[in-house]
């Protein structure tokens, strides 16, 4: 009887892969831990390995969009000021100006 079809999270693989990294435990050791087949801890140790210099590399890209997003968001604060003081200053002309008091 077959099994049913699995999916695993990002995070287990990431897991397996790592203590395949380690060495400390053999493959079939792995496996049994894990419950999964020993080709597919290969699998995702190669993937691991491959994919390695992406991790570092997106806090940076992470950062860069998170300036530009502060930039744009900004320059929309900005905007919306300057609208405000706009309607502000045509609603004094039509009503008089504000009185405190």
């Amino acid at each position: 009887m077959r099994r049913k079809r699995r999916n695993h999270s990002t995070a287990f693989k990431a897991k397996v892969a790592v203590a395949a990294l380690k060495g400390d435990r053999t493959q079939a050791e792995l496996a049994e831990d894990f419950d999964v087949h020993p080709n597919q801890i290969m699998d995702w140790r190669k993937q691991l390995l491959q994919n390695a210099d992406q991790v570092f590399g997106q806090a940076e890209k992470q950062a860069e969009e998170s300036e530009y997003k502060i930039k744009e968001l900004h320059a929309k604060i900005g905007q919306l000021t300057m609208e405000r003081d706009f309607l502000e200053q045509g609603l004094e002309r039509i009503h008089g100006s504000k009185r405190k008091g």
